[in-house]
């Protein structure tokens, strides 16, 4: 479970790098790079546990 959140958590930072670079889609780019990045704080926050 905990990798396929990490895996989930890259492709949302890819799939931000390519619409940020690529076009513009408004706020809908930005949210996707926010859930990328609590999904890797969540990530790592349970493996220091």
């Amino acid at each position: 479970m905990g990798n396929l959140l990490y895996v989930i958590a890259v492709i949302l930072v890819i799939a931000w790098a390519i619409g940020f670079l690529g076009y513009h889609a408004g706020g809908l780019i930005h949210i996707l790079l926010v859930i990328a990045i609590i999904a890797i704080l969540l990530k790592v926050i349970r493996r220091a546990d």
